[in-house]
């Protein structure tokens, strides 16, 4: 379990193998199903943008966990706070001094060419100086030992509502495995969200400091993560409308008068953060905000200009990016990536479309994605002149043999590909890995493609214990 193309039980997942051997399809089939209805009657549903069908529907749930040992799990934390450590160094660095670019080892167009790279935000410093504070960063695995990183979300990563859940679901439905095995648990993940929220408040806040959940509306595809996070933190769900900013200090307005605030967990993109700033028609912003945070009043989560971070063209300088500010090899390496902005790269790639994945460089979803082998001839072609027209909008990576797990489909039990996102979070007294966090999972026979918004599913991560109690490793 676990690797590509593997059918034998790992010796440590024994357990695992038997509770599937002995526990009837039927059963499996009706503990998910109760798993889905109770999702659906809690309104965990996320929107597809374009869809007439269905604006809204659950993602589909699999009974199966997916199992990481624990040594596993030691060598994947130290590998995601070393880069995390690294995005957090890049994004002061590039708003800031910028010693990577003279120091040649980032070309500078790359950078200032970039939509994502917001130079209202240049000479800016977030409180404390931490940047990305929650990120979700996606992994593959192609082999016993073989980690990649597939893509960085330090802008506004999504998905650890549904990690949260699906624990509650197999901890209701499937209670013998907790039996069978010591797996970490995740549910102090709110409270450490607020730790960190509160320890990035700007200086001389106080010691309880007012935190609030800023969200776009309903109409969002991840309201409802918007609205559980802010339940199970115990603060504030707010739209624009909620805050106003008067003399650089933001206000929440409330029935018994106005409130200062002073940590803005912000799930809105930086083009709608502030008309003032970015685009004046944005209804979804505050007006003022950012010179409330420029001021040093506010802190934000995750800080306006780090979209960047994401960026798949920067994903392929990565490598350089960790060693330049850690001084090390990176311990979670890359996919292979090809550059199409470099004339060479893009050649290669014009002549191996059909073994390659091609990925627009601010894409996200699994949209505006070519997957080579499966692809027809016609979306090869369009796609390769989408290449040559703007060559630079584009990277491209070898089809890796990931991963498959046991899955729970129409005939049974059948391997099918997954990846991982874990999230770590960073706060002014460290950076905190959680033990477990979201598998997606393709739920399509042969499928590479896991986003939910293109038929993927998720299911349970469990985090094997060795000794000692579940706990988030905090490393400073």
């Amino acid at each position: 379990m676990g690797t590509s193309g593997a059918t034998l039980v790992r010796p440590e997942l024994t357990a695992l193998g038997e509770w599937l051997d002995t526990t009837d399809a039927a059963e499996l089939k009706r503990r998910q199903q109760s798993a889905e209805v109770t999702f659906r009657q809690l309104g965990i549903t996320f929107a597809v943008y374009g869809d007439e069908d269905a604006s809204e529907r659950i993602i589909p749930f699999d009974i199966v966990p997916r199992v990481f040992l624990a040594d596993e799990w030691s060598r994947l934390s130290a590998g995601l706070v070393q880069r995390v450590e690294a995005i957090n160094a890049f994004l002061d660095d590039i708003y800031g001094a910028r010693r990577i670019m003279k120091d040649g080892v980032l070309p500078e167009d790359l950078i200032f060419g970039n939509p994502q790279f917001r130079p209202e935000i240049a000479g800016m410093r977030p409180p404390h100086g931490i940047w990305a504070h929650i990120c979700g960063i996606d992994l593959v695995r192609t082999g016993p030992d073989d980690f990649f990183v597939l893509e960085d979300n330090a802008r506004t990563p999504s998905g650890v509502s549904y990690m949260l859940e699906n624990r509650e679901a197999m901890l209701r439905l499937c209670p013998e495995l907790f039996r069978q095995f010591r797996v970490a648990a995740v549910d102090s993940y709110p409270d450490r969200l607020l730790q960190t929220m509160k320890s990035v408040a700007p200086q001389g806040t106080g010691s309880n400091p007012v935190c609030v959940v800023l969200t776009p509306g309903h109409f969002n595809s991840a309201y409802y993560e918007h609205s559980f996070l802010a339940d199970s933190m115990g603060v504030e769900l707010v739209e624009a409308a909620d805050l106003v900013v008067d003399d650089d200090i933001v206000w929440m307005r409330t029935i018994a008068g106005r409130v200062k605030v002073d940590v803005i967990y912000r799930r809105i993109d930086d083009d709608y953060l502030d008309p003032l700033v970015f685009r004046p028609d944005s209804m979804l912003g505050v007006p003022g905000l950012i010179a409330a945070y420029a001021a040093g009043n506010v802190a934000l989560l995750n800080a306006p200009g780090n979209g960047i971070a994401d960026d798949k063209a920067i994903y392929s300088y990565m490598p350089e990016i960790v060693r330049y500010y850690t001084g090390a090899e990176a311990k979670l390496p890359n996919v292979q990536t090809f550059r199409c902005r470099e004339p060479e790269a893009l050649k290669y790639v014009l002549d191996h479309l059909g073994e390659l994945v091609v990925k627009l460089v601010d894409g996200s979803g699994g949209y505006g994605m070519l997957v080579g082998p499966t692809a027809s001839r016609d979306e090869i072609e369009r796609f390769r002149a989408a290449l040559i027209a703007e060559p630079h909008r584009y990277i491209a990576q070898p089809t890796l043999a990931l991963s498959t797990v046991p899955t729970l489909v129409e005939q049974g039990l059948a391997p099918r590909h997954v990846d991982f996102r874990p999230f770590v979070l960073t706060g002014s007294k460290g950076i905190q890995v959680v033990p477990g966090g979201l598998t997606r999972v393709a739920l399509r026979e042969g499928s590479l493609v896991v986003n939910s918004s293109q038929g993927g599913g998720t299911k349970d991560s469990f985090v094997l214990l060795d000794n000692g109690p579940a706990h988030f490793q905090v490393q400073s």
